[in-house]
């Protein structure tokens, strides 16, 4: 016999599978992944309770894919366990020869740990060049009758990270490390067109005593058109090509490009900042590995030591700016911890060491470098949420760890994004991005108040990052929507 209209079917509604909180969020997730525009691409992500610990959305969390400079996670977390927030980098000037009537008679040599911070684009390195000339003075020394001598063995390979691209050696986010390093490794190339059309154009350097080789082919077009300026270094020199047009009635044009001699860019920036200071230099400005008679250096008799500020600040602006020639520093004053000279091998090493210790995989991360930037580093999702989780179950690590990260909708990487939502204010995140890989891992805080890591990382998408960061943004709202309180049905 039929039931009665409104009778029930016999099937109580308690047996039916009820959606819960996290499968809710999970199905959010996977719509957001379900765009068609993404199918090409590689997607991997995690997210995990920082209170709980469990897994809240698994998409390819243990795939090995490319970081870029998320990776710059795990080099300042490792950074900051095995130096401490208190690490400084110290500069020694040591004078290689005696002291007497006002004159050092012998080379000052410049011995350094390998400090990323010390640029001139605020005056800063004036100022302590200008310090340096004060102590020399008070210490009777008023002319130095040899070379200003950069000593940059605490760093000894190359300075350039594993796989990094030989197209990218003029760009000014990949120049190489050394012991001493000024101006975050850049220089300004500015092109100043000629005086009509046609005519030359002019190239100048700044500073002027930057260590650089430039070809100009830069011509001068009519006024009105468009200025197209490209600074390209040649393989295997160092001299830097400058090519394009400027318009007759343009303002200068300035390029950024990277000093591929460091060490040579930070005696030269030191000599120069000790003449404009009264120190009379009779020698040139030289890096020891160029010189056949190089002085020999007791680091323990240095007449002036400088110390850079603490880690906080070098983190902050490691990861708000993403400075991938301070990573490499990190990674290499990690590989002194084994020894006299840091190499960029001993420094991955030691990371590896840890994070064992941490209880984290080996086969989760492939490093080539400490930045991000070498398309040969290779990590899960997995084990980006495992770091970020161990940095915050550590009281030592968390607070100066968190406040380098940029936050959404504030001044800095993430200023644009997620604006006008839950995750404005509230998640952090270090950001990755180069050709063909777009990354995103940090904190945030739900509804609820729960913290929870999460790391995101598509690669080989073929579509605008535009797009992949739309969907990125999206799934980190959805994050700080994300409530376990269930829905009533």
């Amino acid at each position: 016999m039929p039931s009665a209209p409104g009778a029930s079917s016999g099937h109580p509604a308690a047996s039916l599978p009820r959606q819960t909180p996290t499968d809710a969020l999970r199905a959010r997730v996977n719509a957001l992944l379900a765009d068609p525009s993404l199918a090409a691409g590689t997607w991997g992500l995690e997210v995990r309770s920082l209170r709980s610990a469990d897994t809240l959305v698994d998409v390819g969390a243990h795939r090995l894919l490319m970081p870029a400079s998320t990776m710059k996670t795990v080099t300042l977390a490792v950074a900051a366990d095995q130096l401490g927030w208190d690490f400084s980098f110290e500069t020694k000037l040591v004078p290689a020869g005696p002291i007497a009537n006002g004159v050092l008679n012998g080379d000052l040599v410049i011995v350094g740990s390998g400090d990323p911070s010390l640029d001139d684009w605020d005056g800063t390195a004036s100022s302590v060049f200008a310090s340096w000339a004060a102590q020399l003075k008070a210490l009777g020394v008023r002319t130095i009758t040899g070379r200003i001598v950069g000593d940059d063995h605490a760093i000894a390979d190359s300075g350039f990270g594993r796989g990094w691209m030989w197209d990218d050696m003029a760009e000014d986010y990949s120049p190489p490390v050394s012991g001493l390093q000024f101006n975050q490794g850049v220089a300004k190339v500015i092109v100043t067109p000629g005086g009509s059309a046609e005519a030359p154009a002019t190239v100048t350097i700044w500073p002027a005593f930057a260590p650089l080789r430039l070809v100009s082919t830069v011509t001068t077009t009519v006024a009105g058109s468009r200025s197209s300026v490209d600074v390209s270094a040649s393989p295997l020199t160092t001299i830097f090509d400058v090519r394009g047009t400027v318009p007759v009635d343009s303002v200068p044009v300035t390029r950024f490009t990277s000093v591929l001699t460091p060490t040579q860019y930070f005696v030269s920036a030191a000599r120069a900042g000790l003449l404009a200071e009264g120190i009379d230099v009779r020698g040139q400005a030289v890096d020891i590995d160029d010189i056949s008679d190089a002085p020999a250096v007791d680091a323990s008799a240095a007449i002036i030591i400088y110390k850079s500020q603490p880690l906080p600040v070098i983190a902050s602006t490691l990861m708000q700016l993403s400075q991938n020639m301070y990573a490499e520093t990190l990674l290499h004053a990690l590989g002194r911890l084994r020894g006299a000279g840091g190499t960029s091998d001993a420094g991955r090493d030691v990371i590896r060491s840890v994070l064992d210790s941490w209880g984290i995989e080996a086969n989760q991360l492939v490093m080539a470098d400490g930045s991000g930037l070498s398309r040969y580093d290779l990590v899960t999702p997995a084990l980006l949420t495992s770091v970020l989780a161990h940095v915050h179950s550590d009281a030592r690590l968390r607070e100066a760890y968190i406040a380098t990260l940029p936050v959404a909708g504030r001044p800095g990487m993430l200023e644009r994004r997620m604006k006008g939502t839950l995750a404005e204010g509230n998640a952090t995140a270090k950001t990755g991005s180069f050709t063909n890989a777009r990354a995103l891992a940090g904190f945030v805080t739900t509804r609820d108040g729960e913290p929870l890591a999460y790391a995101l990382i598509a690669n080989q998408y073929g579509i605008p990052t535009a797009n992949i960061d739309r969907i990125m943004d999206a799934i980190v709202v959805a994050l700080a929507e994300f409530s376990r309180t269930p829905v009533a049905p």
